[in-house]
């Protein structure tokens, strides 16, 4: 009979997946737990019960969350919702936009990026908006504006143009300048033409009006070369009829347009320093660049992203554009990775340590976007091989800079939070859940944001170092007392309440007010959540599976915590909590003091191995918790 004790140093390959159990010889394995549910994990290797979620404010419904920094000082929370946007500061509501062309199907596939006090916000079936705020604190939305060029009484309108219709169909012109009629050689207009722009020789003209499919009425804004029918036409390439555009960025000083509905393969670039101003002129270096992505499929762009180089994420592929700098002459396209985004909603990439994170078109990846140097290309490596089971069609992400944490929000309604520190080699995922659904998530500042769905009812949340319950509020009183209101958001809900520094009851939110069992003079009060913690199935001195059969008997386990109050866990006997020493008789009228050191728990009776964990720590007391390891004294019967 064998007398074994192992150590368990370290949780920083995080929460991996059951099909890794037989993989023991994996150094993951070693560093990897079998569940980690509402805990983050230390770079240093610890794990801790996560922050609880502090109520903001109820919502009318679901939408998306949207960061907007003007500087490190204004800082702001959008949330976009079915035909609205609420603005939040300092979490509390500022103002509502009503009356937003958006609708809450659309907001899965919105797209934006900040410039200075604008948030230029793009969908393919809505016209793309500004959505601005001022020196007033007013904030308003308005269509984009291209740049206007005018001279001798003449104007034109510097955005993107494209001929949808075959080569060989042409237009002639009734005269060359005031109302004129457009015939063309085939079906090339729709109603919706009414209002936009073509341009015929390259000279524009603007459609008043929808007479059939070959012919329209239109006011010259610029005056015509000639009446002669011509292939050389045009017209504005997001219309109404055609889309509008997918997705925007802002690389070395021109605008990047990726993408729009008709046009889902198509790059548009600005003049440099122009941002507004697509002309493309005779190809100078400063003037504007447009193509398309060709390649043996359909890449309809997802995503542009201003890094080393312009990204391109597309449906089917990721793309490089270079050029030192980027001008019509030197700009190179050059296919890298065969990965693909989704197509039914928008993920945004997000930068991390200069590589881009994106999700994968299959839903179950988190791909990290590399150059390599040695290769001088680049790769897309898998951030969730150990943990594909915690990727479940991801709706939306944010990075905690301050955290280190990836939040990954799932279709599911759970967050998968991946901590990553790339040279020390951490890349660790662990769940968080609550009582509800998440359904979006932003970084304002250094808070992390969530939108969550509680029955019937949408809130905003913010995770918060100083809260240990979800949907918490908290409230003080000079003088104790048992009646605390304030807390309609959680009516009907059960509740558990943490009165001067220690949990007292759990209770249910009656006309928004609880009733304590004695007076208190300070108050937590929200919804529970449940920390679990547990380890991989145990492997032999080898690794692999070479224990399988074997019997066993757990003797004791030592756990090494840092500032916990609460340890309740199961050892093979049931759930039980797990006492610590406090001398005086003061201890009995204080709060529960956090505790640090070891503490070593016995374990009894023979177990076979197999994929059951030797120990499980579950626990939702509303208190401080941090596991930095465990070590296990086991006799095995060889």
């Amino acid at each position: 009979m064998a007398h074994i004790r192992t150590y368990k140093t370290s949780f920083t390959a995080g929460e991996i997946s059951s099909e890794l159990y037989g993989r023991g010889d994996l150094s993951a394995y070693e560093n990897g737990a079998a569940k980690l549910e509402n805990v983050f994990i230390l770079p240093t290797g610890g794990v801790y019960r996560r922050p609880g979620l502090r109520h903001v404010d109820t919502v009318p419904g679901a939408g998306r969350l949207v960061p907007f920094e003007f500087n490190t000082e204004q800082v702001y929370l959008l949330l976009f919702r079915d035909g609205a946007v609420d603005v939040f500061e300092g979490g509390a509501k500022l103002t509502t936009i009503a009356d937003t062309p958006w609708t809450l199907a659309q907001t899965r596939n919105l797209s934006w990026v900040q410039s200075a006090d604008t948030l230029l916000v793009t969908h393919p079936d809505v016209p793309p908006k500004n959505l601005t705020r001022d020196k007033t604190n007013t904030w308003s939305v308005t269509n984009w504006e291209f740049y206007k060029f005018e001279e001798n009484g003449e104007e034109a309108i510097r955005q993107p143009y494209h001929k949808f219709a075959k080569d060989d169909v042409t237009v002639q012109p009734s005269a060359t300048s005031g109302t004129i009629t457009v015939t063309a050689s085939a079906a090339a207009f729709e109603e919706g033409h009414v209002g936009a722009r073509m341009r015929i020789d390259q000279k524009e003209v603007e459609i008043t009006a929808f007479t059939d499919a070959t012919h329209v009425t239109a006011v010259t804004k610029q005056n015509l070369t000639g009446t002669a029918a011509t292939k050389d036409w045009e017209e504005q390439a997001f219309s109404a009829v055609r889309g509008w555009p997918m997705t925007a960025c802002f690389h070395q000083d021109r605008m990047v347009i990726g993408g729009a509905r008709d046009l889902p393969n198509r790059l548009w670039m600005s003049k440099s320093s122009d941002l507004m101003n697509f002309d493309l002129g005779e190809g100078l270096d400063d003037e504007g660049i447009e193509f398309a992505i060709l390649s043996d499929q359909v890449n309809a762009i997802r995503a542009v992203f201003s890094g080393r180089h312009l990204q391109v994420f597309t449906s089917g592929a990721e793309w490089m554009v270079s050029g030192e700098p980027l001008t019509p002459g030197s700009i190179q396209l050059n296919r890298q990775t065969r990965i693909g985004s989704p197509m039914d909603r928008t993920v945004p990439p997000a930068d991390v340590d200069g590589a881009t994170l994106f999700v994968s078109k299959a839903g179950d990846e988190l791909r990290e976007f590399l150059f390599a140097d040695v290769e001088q290309a680049y790769q897309a490596g898998d951030l969730a091989t150990l943990a594909r089971h915690i990727i479940k069609a991801p709706i939306d992400l944010a990075f905690d800079q301050s955290r280190r944490q990836l939040h990954l929000v799932m279709n599911n309604g759970e967050i998968g939070s991946l901590t990553m520190y790339r040279r020390e080699k951490v890349t660790a995922w662990s769940r968080q859940t609550t009582d509800g659904t998440i359904l979006s998530v932003a970084m304002v500042g250094a808070d992390a944001y969530v939108l969550t769905r509680r029955g019937d009812d949408h809130f905003i949340e913010v995770f918060d170092d100083d809260y240990h319950v979800d949907a918490g509020l908290k409230g003080s009183s000079e003088t104790a007392k048992t009646t605390w209101s304030g807390l309609d958001h959680l009516e009907g809900k059960t509740v558990t309440v943490v009165a001067d520094g220690a949990p007292v009851d759990t209770l249910v939110v009656v006309d928004g007010e609880v009733t304590l069992s004695e007076p208190a003079q300070s108050v937590e009060i929200g919804l529970a959540f449940v920390h679990v913690i547990e380890p991989l199935p145990p492997v032999g001195a080898q690794g692999g599976s070479q224990n399988q059969g074997i019997y066993f008997r757990p003797i004791a386990f030592t756990f090494r915590l840092r500032d916990t109050a609460v340890l309740r866990l199961d050892v093979g006997n049931g759930l039980q909590d797990v006492p610590f020493k406090r001398f005086g008789s003061a201890a009995f009228d204080q709060p529960l003091q956090p505790f640090t050191g070891d503490k070593t728990v016995r374990a009894f009776g023979w177990r076979q191995s197999g994929v059951e964990p030797l120990w499980r720590i579950e626990q939702s007391t509303p208190l401080k918790f941090m596991l930095l390891a465990v070590s296990s004294e086991i006799s095995v019967n060889a």
